[in-house]
């Protein structure tokens, strides 16, 4: 009797481990089931062109319906997952429904940090993870006079940069000294925090939210500081969180992430996961990682696939992300955690420029700015000289 895999999680990860086990010749049954009410599809362009009105929703599809007919994968989509019955092999939907496994892939991703202060519940507040809260977020644009970022990380600068092009009132409010401060450091900080307040953004650093005034819907915030400032619009990016509450349910291994080895397997036999839902082990950068980001899911998803068909490969990535705000592309390779020199190359006032990070030497991470050719270069260096290091 061949296997049958279920898939939970109908997200990049879930797809690329769908096209990677029919890839290399797995036979049995496959089912994917989502909690959206739709097929896999791409997230970063939702806070930029999606978000703007110049994507189409179908392109931001990763395959059409065709693909799952002919690689004859079951799909159920809108039907959360419930449980996870290690014992049986068995998935229980929301619908009430049980899908029988030979082999789990939890593919569950993140899902928005929610704030919880006096406010939260009012009209006019946003978060921007899924299509529906686009669809919702791009109305709300029309109708707005005063538009408040909290979070000046990925998400938040960009919808800063399509409300800022569109000529909105836009204030970004960052907690942190400094924007994008989780994600690189001061030198490409400094570059973009200089960008958008050219391009007439407000950004509040230092600025903690302590509530949210209104009487039906949002129309002013109130910072720690006693200062308050006009939104009719809230959006909250205050980054995600790992979605592994089934997992650990379930009984698996959790640590903001499901634990799992360099081969994508939990603590579980004939259970795997992937993507944002997981954190793995990196001999390259000395410890445990959990990545949101493209690259992940589609290297995880198919390293996955490969553990699933007895055919191991060790995965141990040097990850990459990307960040379109306006005409200005940043592309950083690696993770700059625990460097110990930093070099900057080039002219940042020329806005094409990278900034280099070592720690003992050796490189770990580059940003780069307007500058494929360095991103791409920074890619195989870093590759090459983390493999070096963790194989001493």
């Amino acid at each position: 009797m061949l296997e049958r895999i279920v898939i939970v999680g109908a997200g990049q990860a879930g797809c690329q481990a769908v096209a990677s086990l029919r890839a290399e010749g797995f036979e049995g049954p496959i089912t994917m089931v989502g909690d959206e009410f739709f097929a896999p599809y791409q997230r970063p362009p939702l806070s930029k062109t999606y978000l703007m009105g110049t994507m189409e929703r179908e392109r931001l599809f990763l395959k059409p319906n065709a693909f799952y007919a002919e690689a004859r994968c079951e799909t159920t989509y809108g039907v959360p997952a419930v449980s996870i019955n290690r014992a049986a092999k068995e998935v229980a939907l929301a619908d009430g429904r049980t899908l029988a496994y030979d082999k789990l892939l939890i593919a569950t991703g993140a899902r928005v940090r929610r704030i919880a202060i006096p406010g939260a519940d009012l009209q006019g507040i946003h978060y921007l993870r899924t299509i529906a809260d686009v669809d919702a977020l791009r109305p709300a644009f029309q109708s707005s006079k005063s538009l408040a970022i909290v979070g000046g990380g990925y998400i938040g600068l960009e919808v800063a940069a399509v409300a800022g092009s569109e000529g909105r009132s836009v204030v970004v409010l960052e907690a942190e000294d400094r924007v994008l401060k989780r994600v690189t450091g001061p030198a490409t900080s400094g570059f973009f925090d200089a960008y958008h307040r050219r391009r007439g953004i407000d950004i509040r650093l230092g600025s903690r939210l302590v509530a949210i005034a209104g009487e039906a819907r949002a129309s002013q915030v109130r910072l720690a500081s006693g200062e308050t400032l006009p939104a009719d619009l809230v959006l909250v990016a205050t980054g995600a969180r790992a979605n592994d509450d089934l997992a650990r349910a379930a009984g698996l291994a959790c640590q903001d992430g499901i634990l799992v080895d360099e081969l994508a397997r939990t603590g579980a036999p004939g259970v795997y996961a992937v993507g944002d839902c997981t954190r793995f082990p990196s001999a390259r950068y000395g410890r445990a990682l959990r990545l949101e980001c493209v690259q992940n899911a589609i290297d995880q998803a198919k390293a996955a696939a490969a553990t699933i068909l007895g055919k191991p490969q060790r995965y141990d990535p040097v990850p990459w992300f990307w960040s379109d705000q306006y005409e200005i592309k940043l592309q950083i390779a690696g993770i700059a955690d625990g460097c110990d020199a930093i070099e900057t190359i080039g002219d940042p006032r020329a806005e094409h420029f990278s900034v280099e990070y070592r720690r003992d030497g050796r490189l770990i991470a580059v940003d780069a700015v307007n500058d494929a050719r360095a991103h791409m270069l920074a890619r195989r260096r870093i590759a090459q000289e983390t493999e070096a290091a963790a194989a001493t």
